[in-house]
């Protein structure tokens, strides 16, 4: 499959400074951007969930796709280049190659996250030993006298 960025070749690209916002969380913009140099934090209810530097990183898709407001806001970290897709669902309509690369990213987010969703259910029901070890970590390092207690 071909670069996410060769699919975009032609498209108008969008300059940010650092601090300013691509998308604000709430907002319905029915827009996609691609990332083409910089570094964004993403945003979800005022905590950062991750920040990406990764060239060819989409943002917006999920909320174009489902024509709903956007669940997170996208900040730039530093000076970013993004390639700025106004109109994401003719646009992907018209473009076969990146709607199925989306599809591909979407669907590894979605195996990742219900594994993770596995773990921490097995860790809930106290299957998943290795787990229970960040709980045991985290309450010696909020009482030492906790060290090394099981905890359910």
């Amino acid at each position: 499959m071909a670069d996410i960025l060769d699919y975009c070749t032609g498209l108008a690209q969008r300059k940010f400074r650092s601090g300013e916002m691509l998308i604000a969380e709430g907002e319905r913009l029915g827009k996609i951007f691609v990332l083409v140099e910089g570094e964004v934090e993403i945003i979800r209810e005022r905590t950062q969930v991750t920040h990406v530097d990764e060239p060819g990183s989409i943002f917006g898709e999920m909320a174009a796709l489902l024509d709903m407001p956007h669940s997170a806001s996208v900040k730039a970290l530093s000076g970013v280049v993004a390639y700025e897709i106004p109109d994401a669902l003719t646009f992907l309509d018209s473009r076969p190659e990146f709607s199925l690369a989306i599809a591909t990213m979407l669907a590894r987010r979605l195996y990742y996250t219900t594994s993770y969703l596995v773990d921490l259910q097995q860790q809930a029901a106290g299957k998943r030993q290795d787990l229970d070890m960040v709980d045991q970590i985290l309450a010696a390092l909020v009482d030492p006298k906790e060290a090394g207690k099981t905890h359910r």
